[in-house]
C-alpha cells in the first residue's frame, strides 16, 4: 500500500470539463492519484456529498492600492490572500496602479514590494494604466509585456484613471502590435458627472443614488465604445465586470460576429440589486460597486450569459472599503 499525506475520498470532483465521484491523494503537495484509491494516509478527509474543486482563480481584485480621495482600502496581500484561501482561491491577480505622471514599471516594483512574503497564496498583477506618456507607451509598456505582464486594464470614467478615445486607441494599437489583452471598465465618465452634479444639488446624497448617477444606459453606451475600438484596431479587449443585460447583449452581438471581445461578471451582479442600497440608514452604502448592481431581471440575464458562454472570466473584483472607521471587518 502507497503512502500518501492526504487523502480526500467520496467527493463529487467538479472540473471545468468534467464532474464524477473520487478519491484524491495528495502527497509532497501535489495530487499524485485521482480514482478509487487505497492508501496509508496521514490525513483523510471524508467529502462525502460535497463538491470538490481545482483552487481558484480570482482574476480581479485590489489589494492595498491608493485611491485618490485617501480611501484605505480594507485588505493587504496578508488579510485579502487569508480571505482568498478560505474561499479556496489560491491565485489571485490583483492590480498595479500607475499614479498619473509616474512609472507604470515602478508602480509594477512597487506591488511586488508589497506582496514579497506577505501573501499566502500565488498572485501576479495586472496593471492599472492612467498615463499612456510616449516614454510609457514605446519603452516601458513593450519592455514590461516582453517581460511576461501581458494584461492591463484601463478605465473610461473616474477622474483619477480615466483615458480619452484618443489614448484608448494608443494603448489599444500597442497591445496589438505587442500581443497584449486591455481590460476595459466601461462607463460614460461626461454622462455620470453630468447626473451626479445633478443629484447633488438636489440633494440626493443617499447611498440609493449612486445607482441613480450611474444607469444603465451609461454602461451600455461605453460597452458599444469600447467594442467598436477594439474592432477599428481589431484587437482582443476584456470587458470587464459587466452588470446589465443590455451591455451583455453588445458582447454578445459583437461575439456573434466573429469579434474577439471576452467578458467578466462578478458575484455582485448575481446576488445584489439596486434595491439593496436602499436598506434602511447608511446601510446601502455597504453594497456601492461600479457599476451598481441592477434589477432582478439582468441577474437573470447575468446568469444566463454565464451559463451561455458570454461570460469567460468570474472574478470577485474585490475591493474592500471600512464601513465603520477603525472597526473595520467588525461591522
Amino acid at each position: 500500500m502507497v503512502n500518501c499525506d492526504l487523502l480526500v475520498k467520496n467527493g463529487n470532483i467538479a472540473t471545468s470539463s468534467e464532474f464524477y465521484k473520487a478519491d484524491i491523494a495528495v502527497k509532497n503537495g501535489k495530487i499524485f492519484q485521482i480514482g478509487d484509491i487505497d492508501c496509508n494516509a496521514s490525513k483523510t478527509i471524508d467529502a462525502e456529498g460535497n463538491y470538490v474543486t481545482p483552487g481558484g482563480v480570482d482574476g480581479h481584485c485590489h489589494l492595498d492600492q491608493p485611491t485618490d480621495d485617501n480611501s484605505v482600502f480594507a485588505d493587504g496581500f496578508k488579510s485579502g490572500s487569508i480571505s482568498a484561501a478560505f474561499g479556496g482561491t489560491t491565485t489571485i491577480i490583483p492590480f498595479a496602479l500607475q499614479v498619473k505622471g509616474g512609472s507604470i514599471r515602478a508602480a509594477v516594483d512597487e506591488y511586488h514590494e508589497k506582496a514579497q512574503g506577505k501573501s499566502i497564496v500565488d498572485y501576479a498583477f495586472h496593471m492599472i494604466l492612467t498615463d499612456p506618456s510616449e516614454t510609457v507607451l514605446n519603452k516601458e509598456l513593450p519592455d514590461l509585456i516582453s517581460n511576461g505582464y501581458t494584461h492591463f486594464k484601463i478605465y473610461m470614467t473616474y477622474e483619477a484613471l480615466k483615458l480619452n478615445d484618443l489614448e484608448i486607441l494608443k494603448v489599444l494599437s500597442i497591445a496589438r502590435n505587442q500581443g497584449a489583452m486591455v481590460m476595459i471598465h466601461a462607463e460614460n465618465d461626461d454622462c455620470i458627472s453630468w447626473l451626479t452634479e445633478l443629484l447633488l444639488e438636489s440633494g440626493k446624497i443617499a447611498p440609493k443614488y449612486h445607482a441613480v448617477s450611474r444607469p444603465i444606459i451609461m454602461e451600455d453606451e461605453a460597452t458599444h465604445s469600447a467594442i467598436s475600438m477594439s474592432e477599428l484596431i481589431d484587437v482582443p479587449i476584456l470587458i470587464v465586470h459587466v452588470s446589465s443585460e443590455r451591455a451583455m447583449i453588445q458582447i454578445q452581438n459583437a461575439q456573434s460576429r466573429g469579434l474577439n471581445i471576452y467578458a467578466e461578471t462578478c458575484p455582485q451582479y448575481l446576488f445584489l440589486t439596486a434595491n439593496d442600497l436602499e436598506s434602511e440608514g447608511f446601510e446601502g452604502a455597504k453594497y456601492i460597486c461600479s457599476p451598481p448592481p441592477r434589477t432582478s431581471k439582468d441577474q437573470e440575464k447575468i446568469w444566463l450569459g454565464i451559463k451561455t458562454g458570454v461570460f469567460q472570466v468570474f472574478s470577485s473584483d474585490h475591493a474592500p472599503f471600512r464601513f465603520g472607521g477603525n472597526q473595520g471587518k467588525q461591522v
